[in-house]
């Protein structure tokens, strides 16, 4: 899960100032000047997200520890030491952390090189290592069907998260999408919903039959419940009538996934996956599924046609009795 955002730093806490007694030993933990004026440029002047500026802020913070083991700094770095970070601990993970990464930097170093604070911008010259791209995990649609039904089974406590997961599943909602829902967004006699993604893009997506049927039972039998006569605008909420949170969906869904018998992690995020995968192999066409999803380019959607075709192999080398070479009996031939 991500940290909540560290939003609070003020001008005199980016100036030094740590009060009458100066910086403290917690300062090293704080971003350097530079980093801190593009991270409010982020959130500021460009409106990201605080998720998005969250996670801007580790990768950066990353590189600054890293450049403090060569004795360089954030706006004194070289290509040099753009390069054996990425070589190093900025290398590591799955292709998409490295990607972020190598994002993160780039738009950093360009913000100071247009703002006259670095003299060249040292990404340029830097090839972050190119990994191979891991493919999503995704469920099948008869484990989705087993997950549905042990929720169903669980009586009255169910009635939220049966109508989270048939929008997780069904709408292919991120789980920060899928707490930000207000009661204003979901038009069930329509059948669509109104979210709001990443960057502050706002999409609406088509709401499904039994999407419909699991959010009209949980508003009139499970969520007036838990209100107790009180007026909140969220759509989803906990036991004690507060809005539910991403922790709080991530715990509900591992204890739902548990009792349908699976024991493999299965995330908010595998719910969306499976989602996409499974449009694109009954024939959704990508810049459909793309819209639904809130991807900027349909490039980033297309890693679904990858997890597609794998599927289509397994079925093959199961499934012909041509697929794979069978050996020899021992001692036959001739």
């Amino acid at each position: 899960m991500d940290p909540a955002p560290d939003m609070s730093l003020t001008a005199s806490s980016r100036a030094g100032g740590g009060g009458a007694g100066g910086p403290t030993a917690a300062d090293d933990s704080r971003e350097p000047p530079p980093v801190s004026e593009y991270l409010d440029h982020l959130a500021f002047e460009r409106g990201l997200s605080a998720n998005s500026v969250a996670a801007y802020r580790r990768d950066l913070r990353d590189l600054v520890a890293f450049l403090r083991t060569r004795g360089a700094t954030a706006d004194g770095a070289t290509a040099a030491d753009l390069e054996a970070y990425f070589t190093g601990p900025g290398g590591r993970g799955a292709a998409t952390s490295v990607a972020r990464r190598s994002s993160a930097l780039r738009g950093f170093y360009r913000y100071l090189f247009n703002e006259s604070r670095i003299g060249n911008d040292p990404t340029r010259p830097v090839r972050p290592p190119k990994r191979r791209q891991s493919l999503p995990r995704v469920l099948s649609v008869e484990e989705v069907e087993a997950v549905l039904a042990a929720v169903r089974a669980s009586g009255d406590e169910g009635r939220r998260d049966l109508a989270m997961i048939e929008l997780l599943y069904g709408c292919g909602l991120r789980v920060s999408e899928l707490v930000g829902l207000h009661m204003a967004d979901v038009d069930l006699e329509a059948g669509l919903l109104r979210c709001v993604g990443k960057g502050d893009k706002e999409r609406v997506v088509p709401l499904g039959g039994y999407a419909i049927a699991a959010v009209q039972r949980y508003l009139s039998e499970g969520r007036r419940r838990v209100l107790r006569g009180r007026r909140r605008d969220e759509l989803f909420l906990n036991a004690h009538g507060r809005p539910l949170t991403r922790q709080g969906v991530d715990y509900l869904l591992r204890r739902r996934v548990r009792a349908a018998g699976i024991e493999r992690p299965v995330s908010a995020h595998t719910l969306r996956h499976s989602f996409a995968t499974h449009l694109v192999r009954a024939g959704a066409d990508l810049r459909s599924v793309q819209e639904m999803l809130g991807h900027a380019s349909v490039a980033t959607t297309q890693v679904y046609t990858h997890v597609s075709a794998e599927h289509l192999r397994e079925v093959f080398l199961e499934s012909h009795p041509r697929a794979r070479r069978r050996r020899s009996p021992a001692g036959g031939g001739g």
